[in-house]
């Protein structure tokens, strides 16, 4: 059967195909995460099929040519244990690279019991990536000395807000943040002291509740009111935050707010580890883009 699986990229309906799937695997994708990611690279999207169905599937995402990220890997349970899946994942790993420049890294959130497989692949373990539901509403946050104001991403320059990004994350990655943050059923929201912002977060619409991501911010008093202030776009409803595990603010605004965790994934990069500022990164952005 391996032999007479094709490999080819997707096409956009193929895209919801598989983010359904990753509903049926318990990953909670957004309402809205089929549109906006084949929006920032379709040609990421990767499909297998054997006799002209697809039978799995996943995503390498290229930002600038300078970062890559895999996710979304998929492979329907019919089709496990066959070699179909080690096929898949060793073509993607080789077309990701080509979509690279030399020497660029790559980074993927690896389910627990993948890390061996992934590793034999090159892949390096960071650290963990814990996912935390919570309670909401939370409790008011307090302002201390006052001197912070919260308000619409919209109203801050976008350069400004692309130029944090990059601060937190290994590429700029403009296509994606212009989707993100306007697509249906989301809120953004920045912080800003004297005028400059210090954080910003995303909360989205999800099948089960909604999920936070990204939340980052310069300290955890920031990255505190801004999650409040994101979680009553819930209306009570549950709250999702992919939290990583070495951030010690981030770990400690678990612990305060008594968050459950429920699922996790182990970051690995392939390639030397982005020099990025994680004391920044409360939430991750989504495990399937990055």
């Amino acid at each position: 059967m391996k032999d007479t699986m094709t490999i080819r990229n997707m096409q956009r309906p193929e895209v919801d195909v598989l983010v359904n799937w990753a509903a049926q695997e318990g990953w909670n994708p957004g309402l809205h995460d089929a549109e906006t990611f084949w929006q920032t690279d379709s040609k990421a999207f990767i499909a297998a099929l054997v006799q002209e169905k697809m039978i799995g599937g996943g995503a390498i995402t290229s930002y600038e040519g300078i970062y890559g990220f895999m996710g979304f890997f998929i492979v329907k349970p019919e089709y496990r244990g066959l070699g179909l899946g080690r096929k898949l994942w060793y073509f993607r790993r080789q077309r990701m690279l080509e979509r690279l420049s030399p020497g660029a890294s790559v980074g993927l959130d690896a389910a627990f019991q993948m890390q061996d497989f992934y590793g034999e692949g090159g892949f390096k373990f960071s650290h963990r990536n814990l996912r935390f539901s919570m309670g909401v509403p939370l409790k008011v946050a307090s302002n201390g000395s006052g001197n912070f104001e919260i308000l619409p991403l919209a109203e801050i320059p976008f350069d400004q807000l692309l130029q944090y990004d990059m601060t937190c994350f290994p590429a700029g990655r403009e296509k994606f943040l212009r989707t993100w943050l306007n697509q249906e059923g989301a809120q953004a929201l920045g912080v800003l002291q004297s005028g400059t912002l210090k954080g910003y977060g995303v909360i989205r619409r999800c099948g089960e509740g909604c999920k936070v991501g990204p939340l980052f911010a310069n300290n955890g008093q920031l990255a505190e009111a801004l999650l409040i202030e994101l979680t009553k776009f819930s209306s009570g409803g549950a709250v999702f935050l992919d939290v990583p595990e070495n951030n010690q603010e981030a770990m400690a605004l678990v612990k305060k707010y008594n968050m459950k965790e429920v699922f996790g994934c182990a970051r690995m990069y392939l390639g030397s580890k982005p020099n990025i500022a994680h004391e920044r990164i409360f939430g991750v952005t989504t495990f399937e883009l990055g």
